[in-house]
């Protein structure tokens, strides 16, 4: 392979790349063509997603820091430490402009008559009743303490909001401690009947703390909460057969790994600084100050504050997914899966349809197994009771569940102890490499003769992201695509990553394998070629270079990236065929589509894995080809609405930026038009069983067929890179 591809200089690096899509979260909380409460939301969504990077990337740099010091990366040539100084000067920029967003926001929410208020800006009347609430209702739960040699510093937890002060007690300048509880209500609505006004919890804490430590002279306080590294080596683990346990165990370690960030409600004195970072053990270069509420989950709960109507005017227009024209609900469905290919579109079209047909499976005498892989699930997971049930009425139910998930894993071991109690065949998968497939297989014996079904997916058997993220998934019965996953199936119960397969394409041995045998093919047709991916990131260094040499070889490629991105594309002489686009929008980008080629020598591909070297080279992925036209022909048009949205879209400039498009095109959002296009059944299923079919479903319908297009939107169209002074 050839080392340091950075001096090639078509490359960037991957954490910055992130930061530019999460800025993107960030875009569409200051844009006033969302719903004021949606925009609350990307806030709180660009928020989360920067403590998960934190505690993810930054802790694993932060842990190679200090191994391999000396180590680069091979897109830029930094070191960790040089990545690290821009991804904490990168940041500081984002928190700062997330802070006049906030500003922003609250003016809109006044102009709403929704008050977001502070302690100080609360009437005297106000304070007085919310000094009675505390006593009331959050003194008797708050766990302050002082701190000194008898009162030792507790365990912080990550993403806790902590009260901390600096006062005088008994003749003794000490700091007290004290979590926000976090069984109570994030804000506090005032007794107004003729405007929503509210103040966070921890703002009544802060001005109230007096009332815990009486006597003690306060000198000074504020709020704070902390990030801890969730980068956990498993092999650290101890040494243990059960690898439930070992995870259980790197549970608990993670709860006390080293600080990577922290912020705070406002300038600590120097006093009050030297006292934080000597207890916390928390190097100051690390510690943001923030004027917006530290626990942003808050932003969640407005809308539980206003009528259903004045809540319902502030949000996106409500959706409901739709029932797949594919079935006849009163019918088995998988007899109808024998017939023809299905797929099912989230969250245009439901979950229900693959709901039912396991439930179906679970209560059918003639289906002797089902065995599915599951990497994250809904908290209350329908798919999980049918499982049992499936076990308990005598079928062989094998589940293979990851257990690595991150900031899944007690919530999997849950539910691996629950399926494991209903008689289910639970496994773990492996040490060394994460199960991401998305696969589940269903047999049945008619009379002598037996039968399957396949479903494989680019998304999670997740009831409520199925909601919230695009993705796609294909049922069929095609045999060579069977006979892989039975081989699949028993290759992952004997422990073989290894296996050979005649349709599926399978991480990490023949995914990535195939995607550059794919990527060679269309670079051998020269400007005949034609590459057009789906995926939501790009990090794998031998993909990013058979991808420069097609676009070296005039090869049209079109990626549509919903995150990172560390090839860059249009690099004058390297990727100047090579063009990126990335969506945000009401609906996360999730579904994975690759596409190689164009008319009957085409190969099309939807798969669980993105084109990182962590799915193609340390998980254990699906990918599975296309082969009915008429899906084929369906994925096409959907792929097309992709590269015309000119409203949610952005392109990549080669460097790195991603620009908004301003072209004289009709205004098109491709998650718009999939939500007006997609028509399905008026019938309602009662939980997962129907009712009869009264009325044909319609299905999709598309105004137009799809043809590769060439819409250079940066070479002709005007683009402009958005500033924060142009929002405003």
């Amino acid at each position: 392979m050839q080392k340091g591809l950075y001096k090639a200089g078509y490359t960037q690096n991957r954490e910055l790349s992130w930061l530019r899509f999460n800025e993107r979260c960030l875009e569409e909380a200051n844009d006033p063509d969302v719903p004021l409460l949606e925009r609350l939301t990307f806030v709180s969504i660009f928020s989360s997603n920067l403590d998960e990077f934190f505690s993810v990337r930054v802790g694993a740099l932060l842990g190679m820091n200090a191994v391999k010091p000396d180590s680069v990366d091979n897109k830029t040539g930094w070191t960790a430490a040089q990545q690290l100084k821009r991804i904490y000067a990168a940041a500081d920029k984002l928190c700062q402009r997330r802070e006049q967003v906030y500003k922003d926001l609250k003016k809109a929410l006044k102009r709403e008559g929704i008050y977001d208020l502070t302690y100080d800006e609360c009437t005297k009347e106000e304070k007085i009743w919310l000094r009675h609430y505390f006593e009331d209702n959050i003194q008797p739960v708050l766990g302050a303490q002082i701190i000194d040699p008898g009162h030792p510093l507790p365990p912080l937890q990550s993403g806790v909001v902590y009260i901390a002060a600096l006062m005088k007690h008994r003749e003794k300048e000490v700091m007290a401690i004290a979590p926000v509880p976090s069984g109570l209500k994030a804000i506090i609505r005032l007794p107004d009947k003729k405007t929503v006004r509210f103040v966070h919890i921890g703002e009544v804490i802060l001005a109230n703390i007096d009332v815990v430590f009486r006597g003690a002279e306060i000198k000074e306080r504020l709020r704070f909460t902390i990030t801890r590294n969730a980068a956990v080596d498993l092999s650290s683990q101890t040494d243990t057969e059960d690898y439930r346990v070992k995870m259980i165990q790197m549970l608990k370690k993670r709860k006390n790994m080293d600080l990577v960030r922290m912020e705070i409600s406002g300038t600590p004195s120097p006093q009050f600084a030297k006292y934080l970072s000597h207890d916390l053990k928390m190097d100051s270069s690390v510690a943001y100050v923030s004027e917006m509420p530290l626990d942003h989950s808050y932003l969640w709960g407005v809308p539980d504050l206003l009528e259903p109507e004045h809540a319902k005017r502030l949000k996106y227009a409500p959706y409901t997914p739709k029932l797949s024209p594919a079935f006849k609900y009163n019918r088995p469905l998988f007899a109808q899966i024998q017939k023809k290919d299905v797929l099912l579109s989230y969250p245009y079209e439901s979950m229900d349809p693959f709901l039912l047909l396991v439930k179906e499976a679970a209560t059918d005498p003639n289906v002797l197994s089902i065995r599915i892989t599951i990497y994250r699930l809904a908290k209350r997971a329908r798919l999980v009771d049918y499982l049992c049930l499936a076990a308990e009425n005598g079928k062989e139910v094998t589940v293979l569940i990851e257990l690595k998930a991150r900031f899944d894993e007690q919530h999997n071991i849950d539910y691996a102890e629950k399926l494991a109690e209903s008689g289910c065949n639970v496994m773990y998968g492996f040490e060394d490499y994460k199960v991401h497939s998305k696969i589940c297989l269903i047999s049945r014996k008619t009379g002598s003769k037996l039968q399957h079904v396949v479903l494989i997916s680019t998304g999670n058997f997740n009831e409520s992201s199925a909601k919230l993220y695009t993705d796609v998934a294909y049922l069929t019965a095609n045999p060579e695509i069977v006979a892989d996953s039975i081989a699949f199936f028993q290759n992952m119960m004997s422990g073989v990553l290894d296996g050979k397969y005649k349709r599926l394409i399978v991480s990490p041995v023949s995914f990535k394998r195939t995607i550059i045998r794919e990527i060679e093919r269309e670079t051998r047709k020269g400007k005949n070629g034609r590459i057009l991916c789906k995926m939501n990131a790009i990090t794998d260094e031998e993909i990013i270079m058979k991808l420069q040499e097609a676009s070296a070889a005039g090869v049209n490629i079109n990626l549509i990236i919903r995150s990172i991105s560390c090839i860059l594309p249009e690099v004058p002489g390297k990727t100047d065929n090579l063009h990126i686009r990335s969506i945000v929008g009401r609906y996360l980008e999730h579904s994975r589509v690759y596409v190689f080629g164009t008319g009957r020598y085409e190969k099309m591909y939807i798969a669980s894995a993105d084109f990182m070297t962590r799915n193609t080279e340390r998980r254990v992925e699906i990918g599975v080809p296309i082969l009915d036209e008429s899906i084929r022909e369906r994925l096409h048009e959907y792929l097309d609405l992709y590269l015309r949205d000119n409203v949610k879209a952005r392109v990549m400039n080669n460097k790195g930026e991603l620009c908004r498009i301003y072209d004289n095109e009709e205004e098109i959002s491709v998650q718009d038009e999939m939500m007006k296009r997609t028509v399905g059944s008026k019938e309602v299923l009662q939980g997962a069983v129907p009712r009869p079919v009264t009325k044909a479903h319609t299905g999709i319908v598309f105004k137009t067929k799809y043809e590769p297009r060439r819409r250079a939107t940066r070479k002709s169209a005007k683009t402009k890179k958005e500033t924060d002074s142009e929002k405003e």
